[in-house]
């Protein structure tokens, strides 16, 4: 038995979303990533609302933005469903589970359907809130604001089979029942973020959040009378019995006036010790030997944050044993706070573990909200699920089933996807924006060119380097990323060459055939591409079609692509009356003057310096005298090193300028 879907509605920024888990089985891990504010602690809170006491109330703020306006404006007419905040469950179950608690939510009896659909709703109480409106001479919509959670119906919770039961037409369909048969059915636990870890910085005497762990693991142990403590209980009785004569010879004077006055012939004072007292005010954790003790808060605040959680699970899996529910739904939200990346790695791989022990005990469902991408690379790509905020609604979409379909006939991009994500960039999931660049020479000048931008930049929110945007060395395998960036719709500015190729034949020998293929050239003469990313993201069309000669043109002319799309591959374009085809020859060509200047004076990875002259007009071929074959690593580091040394102002080549300008807005 377990939760195959949940669909919310009208809660915040979750206007009509839906969380597809495994149909086929029960997930037990399901990993809920996405940027910053896009509806992750807003899904967990939903449950907190419906699942737990009056306490947790829904407000005015819980309802999406979008159905203010009518709620301000509500009257007879109004339809109060559409207004109502909706959690719908579907939960699986087969023949060998057991029916005792779900029972009561089957209403088909076809033993073929083996799905229950259970709807948590919050309404308004029209008439309620109507009635009372009528009072309101001025400020109605800050009454309503204000006093909305007085009006409304928080725990409706109905059973129904199909989606249309749920249209108004249609609710009668819908049977109701009482929120305590569904907690005889779930139990839900929930870490959340905000945890009441100390540091040393903390002051007071308050006890401190481990030790009332322990204290939470004992009473919830003392409460189920566990045969584990009577040994505890029995060391307590002896020391009552120690206690009273200690007691009796220390207060025998101070009691002796009242014995007389009273005329009573005993009275004393005993020990009454319990255990939950001596639990809850008497014990702490500590760090050490035995000999060198430390109290907890002598700790750093990422070991106690990781403690605390282990701590809290243990007491959380406490409650899934005892009460023995049909579904166990854990919610640990940031589990990654005040933790360095490596401890963030370990977590990730402790968490799966411990959720595959208690899984043997209990059937448990278990949901991660993090921000963490050293935690999403030592987990299954299958149990991701990315929140995106889009068009007023937030989407979740399952990244692996969904893009895996994306990559269909192109597995082997797919294959090296997982890879990437898991041993260098699962960062990617959380950029606002990404910069992808082929190689050492861009990653090395970038920043600085990215400096250049940010200074001539007005107003200073546009500067690049106050955004959140990942800047990643991927070579030549931008291509294999095309359906990964178009599936989380994450602006991404790829900076590559141009590359251009002409078909040379060579003739035919005594031991060879002719044979034609396409070799590197100057722009100029090019006719095709070898660039990879640029034959992926631009389309480009069968050699030798009709079509295919028009596109080189336009791609030459930079005008296969417009600025609306969220993806954009930036490439070598023609400036000074030249057209580069690599970045070295770009560079070259716009900064011959210093480059000439400074030949013999710190720039390393060149050769042939004869040949570099300000009246050097063939770029493309000098370039590729010039530079060592291996030489491009030191030629940046060199270029690099002037400008922060020497301060030379090197020039931006115009094709990087327009693509940081895109990106930067």
């Amino acid at each position: 038995m377990y939760i195959s879907k949940i669909r919310i509605k009208n809660f915040r920024l979750l206007k009509d979303t839906t969380l597809l888990l495994d149909e086929d089985k029960k997930q037990e891990l399901s990993l809920l990533i996405g940027r910053n504010n896009s509806g992750k602690t807003s899904f967990i809170m939903l449950f907190d609302k419906f699942y737990r006491n009056e306490n947790y109330k829904f407000n005015f703020y819980d309802f999406s933005t979008s159905l203010r306006d009518k709620i301000f404006k509500i009257d007879e007419n109004t339809v109060i469903e559409d207004l109502s905040i909706q959690m719908i469950l579907e939960i699986k179950y087969d023949i060998k589970d057991s029916l005792e608690n779900i029972s009561d939510f089957i209403l088909d009896l076809d033993p073929t359907t083996n799905v229950v659909k259970i709807l948590f709703e919050c309404s308004i109480d029209r008439d309620k809130l109507i009635k009372d409106l009528l009072q309101v001479t001025k400020n109605r919509e800050k009454f309503i604001e204000k006093n909305i959670s007085d009006y409304l119906i928080n725990k409706y919770i109905y059973v129904f089979e199909n989606e249309t039961d749920i249209e108004v037409a249609n609710r009668d369909k819908l049977v109701k029942k009482d929120i305590s048969s569904i907690r005889k059915l779930i139990n839900f636990q929930v870490i959340h973020a905000k945890r009441n870890v100390s540091s040393s910085e903390t002051t007071g005497n308050g006890k401190r959040a481990l030790s009332e762990m322990t204290t939470q693991y004992f009473n919830k142990e003392h409460k189920e009378s566990s045969a584990d403590f009577f040994d505890i209980n029995d060391a307590i009785s002896t020391m009552d019995s120690t206690l009273d004569e200690k007691y009796r010879t220390h207060f025998e004077p101070f009691l002796e006036n009242a014995k007389k006055f009273l005329d009573i012939k005993d009275l004393r004072v005993i020990s009454d010790l319990e255990s939950k007292q001596l639990f809850t005010n008497h014990s702490k954790i500590v760090y050490g030997d035995g000999s060198n003790n430390l109290p907890e808060h002598l700790n750093g605040l990422g070991y106690v944050n990781i403690l605390y959680l282990l701590l809290q699970i243990e007491v959380k899996k406490k409650y899934f044993l005892d009460e023995k529910k049909d579904i166990n739904l854990l919610f640990i939200e940031e589990p990654e706070a005040h933790t360095h990346p490596q401890m963030q790695y370990v977590f990730s791989q402790k968490i799966q573990e411990i959720i595959k022990k208690i899984n043997k005990e209990v059937n448990l469902q278990t949901f991660i909200s993090t921000h963490s991408s050293h935690i999403v690379s030592q987990c299954n790509f299958s149990d991701l699920r990315y929140f995106k905020f889009k068009d007023g609604n937030i989407n979740i979409k399952n990244f692996y089933t969904d893009l895996e379909i994306k990559y269909k006939g192109k597995e082997e991009y797919f294959k090296f996807l997982k890879q990437y994500l898991t041993l260098y960039s699962s960062e990617l999931f959380f950029a606002e924006k990404i910069i992808f660049i082929e190689g050492t020479t861009e990653k090395m000048l970038l920043p600085y060119f990215i400096s250049q931008y940010d200074e001539l930049i007005v107003p200073p929110k546009n500067k690049i380097s106050s955004q959140n945007i990942s800047i990643i060395e991927v070579g030549a395998n931008s291509k294999a990323f095309k359906h990964f960036l178009e599936f989380l719709e994450i602006k991404t500015l790829i900076i590559t060459d141009i590359d251009s190729t002409k078909l040379i034949t060579k003739p035919a020998t005594k031991t060879k055939k002719a044979k034609s293929s396409y070799e590197a050239c100057a722009v100029s003469e090019g006719e095709n591409t070898s660039n990879y990313s640029i034959r992926e993201f631009l389309n480009r069309p069968e050699i030798g079609s009709s079509e295919f000669e028009n596109w080189f043109e336009k791609l030459k002319s930079n005008t296969l692509q417009d600025d609306t799309h969220h993806i954009k591959i930036t490439y070598q374009i023609e400036e000074l009356g030249y057209h580069a085809r690599s970045f070295e020859d770009s560079f070259i060509k716009l900064n011959l003057k210093e480059i000439v200047h400074y030949k013999n004076r710190g720039i390393r990875g060149i050769q042939n310096k004869a040949v570099l002259v300000d009246s050097m007009t063939d770029i493309y071929s000098s370039t590729q005298k010039i530079l060592k074959p291996s030489g491009k690593s030191d030629f940046a580091s060199s270029l690099l090193y002037l400008a922060l040394i020497d301060k030379v102002e090197w020039k931006v080549p115009l094709y990087i300028k327009e693509g940081l300008e895109w990106i930067a807005n």
